[in-house]
Formats: C-alpha cells, sequence, structure tokens
C-alpha cells in the first residue's frame, strides 16, 4: 500500500480483529523500554508537545500521547512497538532503544541534526498537522511590552537570544528575516538553550538594556500558560517564514517492505478520530511532498 491509500473494507475489519486477537490474547501492542522485547520496533519521540516533554499547564495542548501511535502501529508492522521519548536520538540510542531508531518523529530540523550526528540515515516522509492543520512553525522576536521596537528592522544594535543552531525557527529563520530588515547580526550570536531561558533573559535585562528574545510560536501559549511569563510582557515585533514543524523520519536501513507497513499505517491516522485527538492533530499525518503549506525558509519574503 502507499502513502496516501485509503484501506478498504476488508483490510480494516482485517486489522480490527487483529487488535482485539492481540488485545484478549494479552500479547503487549505498546513496549515500554524496560521490558522492550529485542525485536521490538523502536519509536523514538522528539516532539517538544507530547506529554512526558512537555508540561500540563494549557488544558488540551501539548499533551500528544504517543503511546497511542504505538499501539496504533503495531498492527500494522506486525510487532510490538517500543515507544521512547527523548530530547536527543543519541540519549535513546545508548539509552532507550537497543541501539536503534526505526522511526523518529519531532521537529525536522532537530531529527536532521540529531541524525547526522549519530551517523543514522533517516528519511523524512510525512509530517503531522497540528489542530490548525497546519505542518509548519514560524519564529517570533519578542521584546519587553514597553520596548519603543516596533518591527524587526528596529533591533538595531539591540541584544538578540536565539535558539541553538539545530532549530531553525529559532536560529536559520529569524536570522534571515534581520539580515533582509537591514539588522547586522554578531559574529557570535548569543544563544539560549529553551525559549523559557530567552524570555527570562529580557524580563531579568529589563529596560535598561534594548534586548530581544527568539521563541518558537508552538512555545508561546506554553511561556504564559507556565507562568513564565505574565500576559502582556512581552510583544512580538517580527515572524520568520515557515519552517517545518513535527516530522515522521524512517531509518532508511528498513526493508522496503517495513517502510510501507510504517507508511500505510500513519497514513491511516486520518480516519481514526480517537488517534487525531491523542494526536492533537486535524487530519493527522500528510506526505512531505503533499504537505498543507510549503516551507519558504529558503524563499525571500515579498
Amino acid at each position: 500500500m502507499t502513502f496516501g491509500m485509503r484501506m478498504n473494507k476488508s483490510q480494516r475489519v482485517f486489522l480490527a480483529v487483529v487488535v482485539v486477537c492481540a488485545a484478549v490474547s494479552g500479547l503487549g501492542l505498546t513496549a515500554q523500554a524496560e521490558d522492550s522485547p529485542t525485536d521490538a520496533f523502536q519509536l523514538i519521540v522528539m516532539d517538544p508537545l507530547a506529554a512526558p516533554l512537555a508540561c500540563d499547564c494549557v488544558e488540551g495542548y501539548a499533551q500528544r500521547k504517543y503511546e497511542k501511535l504505538g499501539e496504533y502501529l503495531a498492527p500494522f508492522i506486525g510487532r510490538p512497538v517500543n515507544v521512547v521519548f527523548v530530547n536527543a536520538i543519541g540519549t535513546a540510542l545508548e539509552e532507550k532503544s537497543t541501539g536503534r531508531a526505526d522511526l523518529v518523529i519531532g521537529k525536522h530540523s532537530v531529527v536532521a541534526s540529531d541524525a547526522k550526528k549519530n551517523d543514522l540515515s533517516l528519511t523524512p516522509v510525512a509530517h503531522l498537522t497540528g489542530p490548525d492543520g497546519k505542518t509548519t512553525q514560524t519564529g517570533l522576536i519578542v521584546v519587553l511590552a514597553d520596548d519603543p521596537a516596533q518591527t524587526a528592522a528596529d533591533l538595531a544594535g539591540y541584544r538578540i537570544f536565539f535558539g541553538p543552531a539545530d532549530c531553525d525557527e529559532k536560529s536559520a529563520a529569524p536570522m534571515k528575516l534581520l539580515r533582509e530588515s537591514g539588522v547586522e547580526l554578531p559574529e557570535d550570536v548569543e544563544t539560549c538553550p529553551a525559549c523559557s531561558d530567552a524570555a527570562v533573559k529580557i524580563l531579568e535585562l529589563g529596560p535598561e538594556v534594548r534586548s530581544a528574545a527568539v521563541i518558537s510560536s508552538y512555545a508561546k501559549p506554553l511561556l504564559e500558560g507556565c507562568g513564565t511569563v505574565k500576559k502582556g510582557d512581552l510583544r512580538v515585533v517580527g515572524e520568520s517564514d515557515k519552517v517545518p514543524f513535527i516530522t515522521a523520519f524512517v531509518n532508511e536501513d528498513l526493508s522496503a517492505s517495513e517502510r510501507e507497513k510504517v507508511m500505510a499505517g500513519l497514513n491511516e491516522v486520518q480516519y481514526d478520530i480517537q488517534m487525531l485527538i491523542a494526536l492533537e492533530s486535524k487530519v493527522g499525518f500528510v506526505p512531505v511532498d503533499r504537505a498543507d503549506d510549503e516551507p519558504d525558509v529558503a524563499k525571500k519574503k515579498n
């Protein structure tokens, strides 16, 4: 089955029987790291909106339940799925996934960077849509609410706190916006590991120091919801071009047949309302070549 093709009725009935039989016989469809069988399929989750990697301070947001996806994919793949939640692929390979990463889901640029660091051949196959149906994110440049800056062009001479280089929305994309706005960047840019760190930094510096922070668009409600900043403390003066957000990557070491099974399972998520709720997604996964809005970090803004 190719990605994008829906299962017919007989295939759905067969899959339902497999799931029920597995449940009745006591087979675990999702394995945990500590009791994962050696042949378990390894699903590495690096999505910052996954429940174990986020806070639960905003109701109905950033609580994606990927263990449900593991259960869902197991019948397609034909073996248990071990779901591992980490911020770096290396951590999973060393401690939690028997040294394998069969399917990795996380921020596109971060996964791509981590794959290179760990000498993994991963291919992006699908983007996960958000509650709004989009598959992209942007970088937001924020300043203190009473700061005189109104646009990105007003930030010349400011101390600007970017994110890590592997986070395109907090590094490459906003840097491009600032350069196009005529703002010269220092040779050694200042960075913060997390959006909350950057936001707190400019709050601590106060109005005496002209400063700005770059945060991910998805993080804005979390900063206020978790109390890192109070509503109205910060103001957006610039927004970068869109970049890909949550992306599913398959390991090229998987057989063609197994990759096809994984893709078929991801494609079916769009037809399962409970899975859409669990993943806080409007229409599930969409193929990388048919995303809702094409990433344009490399394109010049009009």
